[in-house]
């Protein structure tokens, strides 16, 4: 996910039920102003959420980038009879109990709805930095599960969940089909693919919905979103725009966001000059050193310098990094020297469900006289 970076949800639901089994001929949605409300996605690209007479569905339109296939997931209340399973790529019954993720951006979305003692298994446990939920892997609540292209599925038969949650970089994800042998429903999660912040942070929704927990997911969006804007309307107050470098060599080649990414878009709402705005993509530029050089030396800030911890540990990689005016000034900031008590980068993890604290990390690095007291949540100046 690091290339990615170069390179994550909150719902609630409105229920349509009763005691007596149901049995739903038809797929009409229901119209009702409220319902609709509920599941209203306003920013993220890769998903929609229906209401139906008594079950709901996901539809994921681009479960991995490229991805031609679209998926559909029905989320059926107790109490109805699905007429049509066959139609769905999987079928779920909520409110889920006992859940499976295999990301550790759908961590945060699980807490803040809080869901999470619902989790029963995750690959690469290492990986997760959050603090609760690092001490219910202590405490065997949570089980290891191996990798995610390569579940334990013997591990995954006992314990059962009522859904696994998972993703795939690129194509399907070959661990899918084994799974779906043990009668275990599988969904897809591709909240890393969207490229605006708010788009990201909008998955809550999809976790609300499992859990019918719309109203909470809604809420808690909403919440974020005014944060973000309010944010936004701060940074547009500086009267200078600094510019920006980002991004590191790998090898011989320079790495680093493309215009149109996520991360070029936090230093634009951060009113900052990202020296490659004008680059068409959502992901990363591979360039150059002489190209970065020339334009980038004479930067002002430097931020997300690849993997990297230290000015000295990029110094000892290559010593044309001194050449960079950020680097001499030391205004080279960095997200990967915060993490979790096993190594798990706290960015990776929490970042995507709160753009808020990302943009006003920026807005203090860049314009620091705007948020005095604000004390860096994910980014830390190198030393």
């Amino acid at each position: 996910m690091q290339k990615i970076y170069l390179l994550s949800g909150f719902l609630l639901l409105l229920g349509c039920k009763d005691n007596s089994q149901k049995t739903i001929e038809n797929a009409e949605i229901i119209s009702d102003i409220s319902t609709t409300s509920l599941n209203e996605i306003k920013y993220a690209e890769g998903f929609k959420i229906e209401q139906h007479l008594g079950y709901k569905t996901i539809t994921l339109t681009n479960a991995w980038p490229g991805a031609e296939e679209t998926f559909t997931y029905a989320l059926v209340e107790k109490g109805t009879d699905l007429t049509n399973p066959e139609d769905f790529n999987a079928v779920v019954q909520v409110p889920v109990k006992s859940i499976v993720v295999t990301s550790t951006t759908h961590i945060p979305s699980l807490e803040m709805l809080d869901v999470h003692t619902s989790l029963v298994g995750f690959p690469n446990t290492q990986y997760i930095s959050s603090e609760t939920t690092r001490k219910r892997i202590d405490n065997n609540e949570v089980i290891e599960l191996g990798r995610n292209e390569d579940i334990n599925t013997e591990l995954l038969i006992d314990l059962s969940p009522d859904v696994v949650i998972t993703f795939a970089v690129e194509g399907g994800n070959k661990t899918i089909t084994t799974i779906q042998k043990t009668g275990i429903p599988v969904m897809y999660n591709s909240d890393w693919t969207e490229t605006s912040p708010l788009g990201k942070a909008e998955w809550i929704k999809f976790f609300g919905a499992l859990f019918n927990k719309e109203t909470t997911a809604n809420q808690l969006f909403e919440d974020i979103e005014t944060a973000y804007f309010e944010a936004r309307d701060l940074a547009k107050t500086a009267k200078k725009s600094p510019t920006v470098l980002s991004g590191a060599m790998y090898k011989d080649v320079w790495y680093l966001p493309q215009g149109n990414s996520w991360a070029a878009q936090f230093i634009e709402d951060a009113n900052a000059s990202y020296l490659w705005k004008d680059s068409q993509g959502t992901g990363s530029l591979s360039l150059h050193l002489e190209a970065v050089l020339e334009k980038g030396q004479q930067a002002e800030f430097w931020i997300g310098p690849g993997q990297f911890t230290s000015l000295q540990q990029m110094k000892d990689t290559h010593t044309v990094y001194e050449q960079f005016d950020a680097y001499a000034s030391g205004e080279v900031y960095s997200f990967t020297t915060k993490k979790g008590a096993t190594g798990g980068v706290l960015y990776y993890e929490l970042a995507p469900n709160r753009p808020d604290l990302v943009l006003k990390d920026m807005i203090k690095i860049l314009h620091p006289h705007l948020l005095p007291d604000y004390k860096l949540h994910f980014f830390s100046v190198l030393e």
